[in-house]
């Protein structure tokens, strides 16, 4: 597992497969965090296409229409995520678990979203793998399939095979992934990105979620970003020693609590480049930098660029 690192990684490619009465919420769950991942990176860490059985444009519950980049039976990539969401049963026909079974031997991973679980099982392929779907299907998924483990978990992930119980749980999902693949403190921003620390949801196979005093010194440091504090201090007030602290958030993040500020730090000048007018020394003072060439050669180490490039460009 890579953690905080800038290194190039390869891209990792989603197929997202919609059915009639898919959910907007899930959906949105699931793409939003991986564009989100993009922007901080600032580089493209996950595509995504849509994808449906048929021709045409898929329609959601709330009535959202999606027309789809292609047909599932000409796409293929790194994992592909089954979304019926509502009216699963109806898509539960030949063409839809032939489409599946073939999918599988194009796809590195299929991951079932909310009710897509049941069409994974229908189509065999959640055989001897422990799974869940949304819990108001749970009982009737485990009568109907007893050759698969079925777990009330948010998300399980058990080898190539992933499952997920509804639209919230998928955030908490993709987090994971994004943790995982870019190191939790990637997925941390993320997270703050929505306005949630609270990705400590139950599942099965994930990594850690972060400790309520990690919790607290993140949220002194977003609160004094303009003024930081010594990490002592911050330590201090979360009632732990700066090397219980650091060693802590090195642990769950993958970065010590200076390196983890920092990045704080300088997204938040990235952000005010990017989306105000202020000049670079406004931005240095507002990011807790004295000194304007301070914040941009922290700025080109972290980003690659400067911030007056990033804005002409």
């Amino acid at each position: 597992m890579r953690r905080w690192t800038k290194s190039p990684a390869a891209m990792q490619q989603f197929g997202v497969l919609l059915f009639d009465g898919f959910s907007n919420h899930c959906l949105a769950n699931t793409v939003e965090p991986l564009r989100a991942a993009n922007s901080l990176a600032g580089r493209k860490l996950y595509d995504w296409e849509f994808l449906s059985l048929t021709e045409g444009p898929v329609t959601s519950s709330s009535g959202l229409q999606v027309t789809p980049h292609a047909r599932l039976q000409s796409a293929r990539g790194g994992t592909l995520m089954v979304m019926p969401s509502y009216g699963f049963r109806a898509h539960g026909g030949w063409p839809t678990l032939t489409g599946l079974r073939s999918a599988a031997n194009r796809y590195d991973v299929l991951a079932g979203l909310d009710t897509g679980s049941w069409l994974l099982a229908l189509a065999g392929l959640l055989d001897g793998y422990r799974a869940t779907i949304h819990w108001e299907e749970l009982t009737g998924f485990t009568e109907r399939f007893p050759e698969i483990d079925a777990r009330r978990e948010r998300y399980v992930l058990d080898r190539n095979r992933i499952t997920c119980s509804g639209a919230m749980a998928a955030f908490d999902l993709v987090l994971h992934l994004i943790g995982h693949d870019h190191g939790q403190a990637l997925a941390l921003e993320v997270a703050q990105l929505f306005m949630t620390r609270d990705s400590a949801r139950s599942h099965s196979g994930g990594v850690g979620a972060t400790s309520a005093y990690v919790n607290k010194a993140l949220a002194l440091m977003q609160e004094n970003l303009e003024t930081p504090l010594p990490i002592t201090d911050i330590a201090r007030q979360v009632g732990r020693s700066h090397k219980a602290l650091s060693t802590r958030m090195q642990s769950e993040l993958g970065a010590g609590p200076a390196q983890v500020y920092r990045r704080l730090r300088l997204n938040l000048a990235r952000k005010l480049v990017a989306e105000t007018d202020l000049t670079v020394s406004e931005i240095a003072l507002r990011a807790g930098y004295d000194d304007p060439s301070a914040l941009t050669r922290a700025f080109r180490a972290e980003f690659g660029i400067t911030p007056r490039a990033l804005r002409v460009g």
